[in-house]
């Protein structure tokens, strides 16, 4: 079996590995750099993924032969965490400015080296614990008292460390929380707060368009959502058609506003009628977006609209009133026969 295939005649080249999913499944690239031999040669930072959308950046300090999809041991703290490389090179840098990450301020740590059948048995084993952990956690949160919903849980490698997701609508004291974990489940406790946008990218699920999850595919900033956007784009107020999985205004509402609002600077409303220069005859009604017609009519037909008030188009004026006659004619065309009078006789 082929594990690259070519473009342009092969100029372009992509393997296998640089092309598929990871494992994860979630937050899925392309490596398309990775067949290049100078794109490992411009950095040694490397992008590597962990339970579903977690990605964190290391230093590949021992220049270990790493590629798209090898299972690598990372340091972390405490301990060690297994992970899976999803980017190297030149893109890990693009992929940081995207993401905004100042390198004077981000803390990074070492790749350690490749994982081992003991690391990858080891860790599934932890990962097994996971499903029961979560659910225990929820049932003791909910015995304090607290405000708060436990989305996931998520082990580390060496399995001395899990994190616990949760969501909140307010500030939480998990304090005791904290305490209640370290002695039921014996291991290194760490809580991180999470939105429900967020907790919809890790569980990940199918959106009303028939394609992935936006936020489990490649969105990692997520920005504030109004309902203004359906507004300006005239989408239906219905509450259950704006929300997502997430139970809050779809993020894709974003994506068009700006096209919306560079069309709206003309000064034209919803309405206004426009004329096609390229064809005199036509004329139509300028859509929500402001370029184009959403159709076109006749313009004799628009004004004499216009001129019977919006009564419709009276193609046969003649004979729109029943009362019409066409005595009008001097031609004598009429059909219709003159009455006959008749005279009383004489007496």
């Amino acid at each position: 079996m082929n594990d690259s295939f070519t473009l342009n005649n092969e100029a372009c080249q992509f393997s296998e590995l640089s092309c598929r999913r990871n494992s994860a499944h979630m937050l899925p690239v392309v490596d398309w750099l990775s067949d290049l031999p100078e794109n490992i040669q411009q950095t040694d930072l490397v992008e590597v993924q962990f339970k579903n959308t977690r990605k964190i950046y290391f230093h590949n300090a021992e220049h270990l032969p790493l590629e798209k999809g090898v299972k690598v041991i990372t340091e972390a703290n405490p301990g060690y965490d297994l992970g899976e490389v999803t980017l190297t090179g030149k893109l890990v840098l693009m992929q940081m400015q995207k993401n905004h990450i100042d390198l004077s301020r981000y803390e990074i740590r070492n790749v350690l080296r490749l994982a081992t059948e003991e690391d990858l048995l080891h860790a599934q084993e932890a990962h097994a614990k996971e499903q029961e952990t979560m659910i225990k956690s929820r049932q003791l949160a909910k015995s304090l008292g607290l405000e708060m919903k436990i989305g996931d849980v998520e082990y580390q490698g060496d399995g001395t460390k899990a994190i616990f997701y949760y969501i909140a609508d307010g500030r939480v004291d998990f304090r005791q929380l904290i305490k209640v974990y370290a002695e039921t489940f014996r291991i290194r406790i760490e809580m991180k707060q999470i939105g429900a946008r967020q907790e919809a990218g890790r569980i990940g699920g199918t959106g009303p368009c028939g394609r992935e999850l936006c936020c489990s595919t490649w969105m990692t900033q997520f920005t504030s959502v109004g309902t203004g956007a359906a507004r300006l784009q005239n989408v239906s107020p219905n509450p259950q058609k704006l929300a997502g999985q997430c139970a809050k205004l779809k993020c894709c509402l974003n994506y068009e506003v700006p096209v919306y609002e560079d069309a709206r600077k003309n000064g034209k409303t919803i309405g206004t009628p426009v004329i096609n220069e390229s064809e005199e005859q036509d004329l139509g009604f300028q859509n929500a977006v402001g370029e184009g017609d959403v159709s076109r009519f006749d313009r004799k037909k628009h004004a004499r609209h216009n001129d019977h008030g919006g009564s419709g188009d009276r193609r046969n004026n003649k004979h729109s009133h029943p009362h019409h006659n066409n005595s009008d004619n001097k031609g004598g065309n009429s059909n219709e026969k003159k009455p006959h009078h008749h005279r009383p006789a004489a007496q």
